[in-house]
């Protein structure tokens, strides 16, 4: 099981056998290289930790803990904390640590199991509950497969979900039996009972007192901060640079040596001269490399298998690569993920406030006109309609919504409509009625769209290339900033992170500093329309896989449509061909 996972850690293994319990552990040693080794044992030899991520105020809570009488055996271990934690306050360890985290400790006194998932989802945990008392846990599935108790067994309900999403959302996985641990989640195992609970939630409480430049000058401070904190290691670290705001403020705050960024060959989607240029004004070294489009293709297989589950997220592949690149230099390194959802960067969030005379017409007017463009072919125009329809409630799931159900019928050979999009969602915006549009669209992304998609990505091809991660912005101390930030600064018709752009300004150029969100910019578009890729695509589309789950005729009229320019089907193609690719990953080649 650990041999499964060894990319996660290749620099050391360990395990424990007790009495009905086996715990395992792969390490990429980043703090207290000598010691440290895990499983990790207190001082009596009865509690046993195995740990994923970092604590970033572990040395805090060691003068704490020591003060309280605890004793520890490695100089600076942040997983020992988590022993000495866990025995001196139990449950409530977890309201005091700041970090990422994915942990397990058993308990020998009581045979009891204790787990906890952090704040936003950055590490994964999975779970599977088999026959009588027996119990999976692990940082990725595939761990899972050498169990002999395991079944392996395909969710298909999952596939509608997905086809909407572009991710797996929520709790279940397309592994029947087979769950993640929630964010912000801890579970308990005990004589085969499980149960969860929630310890946090990212509430957002607006404080209308500070202006702007008030505003402005807090998330400068909580950032330069998070960014050394975030930067505590026995190891170089490296940042990633794209052309957008949030890397390059964070690798202006971060003072590394080496940035890394990837591109490609055609302009429109390529970042690494931006990259050198910026590179040069922080006056550090950038390793540049731009993705072939052969190399992007021939690798999407071992990009699904390392996904675990499909996500058909374009950018996870380019992900794939710039991983790669910095593993070649560095062991630890700061990317940007979580600016837009604590601050309010997604260019869908300015939506409340363009034509917003629309939204005022009688809500019966908007749906009598939506179900005609539905009709339609799906372009901008008619796009807004549809859209616009609806309440927030009922179109909004989060930065994606990919498929309506009259699609997903049309494509699906077995479409059961059993579970819809909105009952993941429904529940997000029922805790924040009464906010304001901008406040309910950020909570729903911040519990689905961050951790299915964003935060999946860049855990699994992090760890595919045994280099660790690290996202200063998704800090709680961050997050106690942003979640007081007025909507007002936070978006408008005029543009996105309003805030936290002009805190970037005090340090990086204005015209980095209000550069339009672009996202991971890949020419999945364009490949698709060259018969070359379009051929491979095809290939899928009729084989007996896809012919198990798709109508093959609407795959191929999907497809020809957008070769011959008719449609523009990109997303959805991918979607459906990338779940094709995983499907063959685990089900076919394993």
């Amino acid at each position: 099981m650990t041999d499964a996972i060894a990319h996660r850690g290749p620099d050391g293994e360990g395990s424990y056998l007790g009495d009905g319990v086996a715990l395992g552990h792969r390490r990429l040693s980043i703090l207290d290289l000598e010691g440290g080794h895990q499983p990790m044992f207190n001082e009596t030899g009865r509690l046993v930790v195995v740990f994923n991520g970092e604590i970033y105020n572990c040395m805090e809570l060691r003068r704490e803990l020591l003060a309280a009488g605890h004793t520890f055996s490695t100089d600076h271990s942040d997983t020992e904390v988590l022993l000495h934690g866990y025995e001196e306050w139990g449950e409530e360890l977890l309201q005091k640590l700041r970090g990422m985290f994915a942990f397990a400790i058993w308990n020998e006194d009581d045979h009891s199991l204790f787990c906890a998932r952090d704040p936003f989802g950055i590490k994964p945990f999975y779970y599977y509950a088999g026959e009588g008392e027996e119990f999976l846990f692990g940082s990725e599935i595939k761990s899972f497969l050498p169990h002999p108790g395991f079944v392996k067994e395909l969710n298909a309900e999952r596939l509608e979900l997905y086809l909407t999403y572009q991710y797996s959302p929520g709790e279940d996985t397309f592994f029947k039996g087979v769950k993640k641990l929630l964010p912000a989640h801890w579970l308990r195992w005990k004589a085969g009972q499980v149960t969860t609970g929630r310890y946090w939630r990212p509430e957002f409480e607006p404080d209308e007192g500070p202006d702007l430049a008030g505003w402005e000058d807090r998330i400068a401070a909580a950032m330069e901060e998070s960014v050394a904190a975030h930067k505590i290691a026995d190891v170089e670290v490296g940042s990633f640079l794209s052309s957008g705001v949030d890397s390059s403020y964070m690798a202006c705050l971060a003072r590394v040596d080496k940035t890394f960024t990837v591109g490609f060959a055609n302009k429109q989607y390529d970042e690494t001269e931006y990259a050198a240029e910026f590179s040069k004004f922080l006056g550090v070294k950038n390793f540049a490399y731009r993705i072939e489009p052969e190399e992007y293709w021939a690798n999407l297989g071992r990009i699904q298998y390392h996904m675990d589950e499909p996500l058909a997220d374009a950018a996870s592949a380019a992900l794939y690569f710039v991983n790669r690149e910095a593993a070649r230099q560095v062991k630890v390194c700061l990317s940007g993920e979580g600016a837009d959802e604590f601050f309010g960067g997604y260019n869908i969030y300015q939506e409340p406030f363009t034509v917003s005379w629309y939204d005022k017409l009688p809500l019966a007017v908007r749906r009598a006109v939506g179900a005609v463009a539905q009709l339609l072919p799906p372009v901008h125009g008619v796009n807004f309609l549809v859209r616009r329809s609806k309440p927030l409630e009922e179109r909004y799931i989060g930065n994606t919504n990919l498929m309506g159900e009259r699609r997903k019928k049309k494509l699906l050979k077995h479409y059961t409509g059993r579970v819809k999009p909105t009952d993941l969602s429904r529940p997000l915006f029922d805790k924040t009625r009464g906010q304001d549009p901008v406040t309910r669209m950020q909570y729903t992304d911040l519990h689905l769209w961050l951790a299915g998609d964003i935060l999946l990505k860049a855990d699994k091809m992090s760890m595919a290339n045994s280099l660790e991660l690290r996202v200063p912005f998704l800090d709680k101390e961050v997050f106690e900033v942003a979640r007081r930030i007025p909507v007002r600064y936070r978006a408008s018709a005029a543009g996105t992170k309003l805030a936290m752009r002009g805190a970037a300004a005090k340090s990086i150029p204005e015209r980095t500093a209000d550069k339009k969100k672009l996202g991971f910019p890949v020419p999945v578009r364009a490949w698709l329309r060259e018969e070359k890729y379009a051929a491979v695509v095809r290939k899928a589309f009729e084989s007996e896989a896809a012919g198990r789950f798709f109508r093959q005729k609407e795959l191929k009229k999907l497809l020809d449509d957008h070769v011959s320019g008719k449609r523009d089907n990109w997303r959805q193609i991918w979607c459906i061909f990338i779940f094709l690719v995983w499907y063959d990953e685990y089900f076919v080649k394993r």
